[in-house]
């Protein structure tokens, strides 16, 4: 997908389909423009986590970059308490965990800096829309701040772009009622870079705060080429997240540079301190992407 022209046309294209006329901008195909001051609505919510992309990424700032992750489904209660209790000693930016373990979270984090992220619709995306809205608003409620969505990549693959608006949609809105971020996993390992282009147009339209690459449980994971054509669509007023393969500091820099302002690993531990020049203890991954 390297002519911009060509992916000029695809956001028009579905753009056109969900009936929305905003035109894209001339730099990176994504609809609205690309002023800089159109970041402001991600500081509004809390970000705090620009200006990394082309330089380098210090100790105390790439922390804050780190969704630490744990979802395996036979995670124990005592691996959760590890993963809070190692979020809270490097200050990355969330826990991400999936939503059963969400009011513990809550719990063991209260007065940190960290937030609770947790998934939706978690990992396949073929959840009803209707669920996914109610697990949402119910995840918010427990104490989650932050919501990671899995896209219906069925619909997509079918051409049924309003279905997938909607869908996206609803779960955005039942996430915002709840103060909390949305972020749509488009799961790209599954995707065409036309299908990959087209999903993220989606998820703009339907106002989510981040595009995520991957669950980590399908075939591959985040990219930085992946990254860098989501960046581009998206432009610089919507998060990109990379998640799935991000396993040391090298490749976590990689999707930086690329255009990422979140990672999502179980590795998170590691990267801080390899970012110090440390070696990694033993244990230090918790376990999950």
């Amino acid at each position: 997908m390297s002519d911009p022209r060509l992916v000029d046309s695809i956001v028009r294209a579905v753009l056109a389909q969900l009936h929305v006329e905003e035109p894209p901008c001339g730099c990176h195909a994504a609809p609205g423009g690309c002023c800089p001051d159109r970041m402001g609505y991600l500081v509004h919510q809390g970000a705090d986590r620009f200006g990394l992309q082309a330089g380098t990424v210090y100790p105390r700032e790439i922390a804050r970059l780190i969704d630490h992750t744990l979802l395996k489904p036979e995670a124990t209660r005592q691996q959760i308490e590890t993963l809070c209790r190692e979020a809270r000693e490097h200050g990355f930016a969330t826990v991400c965990v999936n939503p059963g373990w969400v009011p513990l979270c809550a719990q063991l984090l209260r007065g940190s800096d960290t937030r609770v992220c947790t998934v939706v619709g978690f990992p396949l995306g073929a959840t009803l829309p209707e669920v996914k809205a109610y697990e949402a608003a119910r995840v918010t409620a427990e104490g989650a701040c932050e919501v990671d969505m899995v896209m219906a990549i069925g619909a997509l693959k079918s051409g049924d772009y309003r279905s997938v608006e909607r869908d996206v949609a609803a779960v955005v809105e039942a996430s915002h009622r709840g103060g909390a971020l949305l972020k749509v996993i488009i799961e790209t390992a599954l995707l065409s870079e036309e299908e990959k282009v087209k999903a993220c147009v989606i998820v703009r339209a339907a106002g989510a705060d981040f595009v995520k690459t991957s669950t980590g449980f399908a075939s591959g994971g985040a990219t930085a080429e992946d990254v860098a054509l989501m960046r581009r669509v998206v432009g610089p007023d919507i998060g990109v997240k990379a998640a799935g393969g991000v396993k040391d500091l090298k490749s976590a820099q990689a999707m930086i540079q690329a255009g990422a302002d979140r990672i999502g690993a179980s590795v998170g531990v590691k990267i801080v301190q390899e970012s110090r020049g440390a070696a990694p203890a033993a244990g230090a991954a918790s376990g999950g992407y």
